[in-house]
């Protein structure tokens, strides 16, 4: 019953974070982040995104800056990571371009059911190109990474995991990487059924994004499926993996299960378990481990 309470409470905590961005006040943006907007194609609309950029990277009129790409969470918008997280302060420290997309609630993957929800093609395809065009980046992979926490851990490790050409170094906090194969019947977490809440909002969003249980789009962009027909060849181009999750976080056991996998295939990565549940502050501490991570590993 106390499992079933917490897991509710951090479903409403994310959809309360999620409306707030919907619906709050405008606030004047931190002197280093800009936004703006994409034209998309693939989206049938205008994306906005939000960058963060370095320091120095006005006056540094020749010199190029590695880029991190930043994903938000389900119930979440682009803003988060300049709102809810700290990530305006804490990236004064570092040298990098910070990119926040907007992924709505679409899992970070194309449907195949909904017209223009084109999340992972629009990334890959129109929003990279984009910032590599507007801003003086290192244009390969080895100066580009991609994180995100909760519903973007999962994109992010689908696309390092799909485009290891694209990215050397991705990272996922509390990811939420059960996605594809998840059903209402089937899923639980240390036998504990998810609150009826949760279980609309995943159901929904997961069948949107990926298709009915049993759909090939599901299938092709399960991580775990993807991760057990990597042979030892393709595991060397992959790039380094970086995932975490908290103590308290009810998304614990599948992230062991995935890192176990991980260590099993030996592809390159790095496994913390720290104290901390689904929620902001854990985050804000973690990406910034990541941020350390990014500046030893992208050149």
């Amino acid at each position: 019953m106390r499992k079933g309470l917490s897991i509710f409470l951090i479903f409403f905590s994310l959809v309360v974070s999620g409306i707030s961005q919907r619906t709050g006040v405008s606030l004047a943006l931190p002197a280093n982040v800009s936004e703006a907007k994409l034209d998309s194609k693939l989206m049938g609309h205008s994306m906005p995104y939000r960058v963060i950029l370095p320091a120095g990277y006005a006056k540094a009129a020749a010199k190029r800056f590695r880029v991190i790409y930043l994903l938000h969470g389900l119930t979440g918008h682009y803003p988060n990571w300049t709102t809810l997280g700290t990530l305006p302060k804490s990236a004064e420290a570092f040298n990098f371009i910070l990119v926040t997309p907007e992924g709505d609630n679409g899992w970070y993957n194309d449907s195949p059911t909904i017209t223009n929800a084109k999340y992972e093609s629009y990334i890959i395809k129109e929003l990279i190109p984009e910032i590599d065009a507007k801003y003086r980046t290192v244009n390969d992979r080895k100066g580009r990474a991609i994180a995100g926490l909760s519903m973007g851990g999962y994109g992010a490790l689908k696309f390092g995991l799909k485009y290891p050409q694209m990215f050397s170094l991705v990272g996922s906090f509390s990811g939420a990487i059960f996605a594809p194969t998840f059903t209402s019947q089937s899923f639980s977490v240390f036998g504990q059924s998810f609150s009826v809440p949760f279980l609309e909002i995943i159901t929904r969003t997961t069948t949107d994004a990926f298709g009915p249980p049993g759909s090939a789009s599901r299938t092709e962009n399960d991580i775990f499926s993807i991760v057990r027909s990597t042979d030892p060849e393709r595991s060397k181009s992959l790039p380094f993996i970086y995932l975490d999750c908290g103590t308290e976080d009810i998304l614990l056991q599948s992230n062991r299960e995935f890192a176990t996998l991980l260590l099993e295939k030996k592809i390159p990565h790095e496994f913390r378990q720290l104290p901390g549940g689904h929620t902001w502050p854990y985050w804000n501490k973690q990406v910034v481990e990541f941020l350390n991570l990014s500046e030893r590993i992208l050149k």
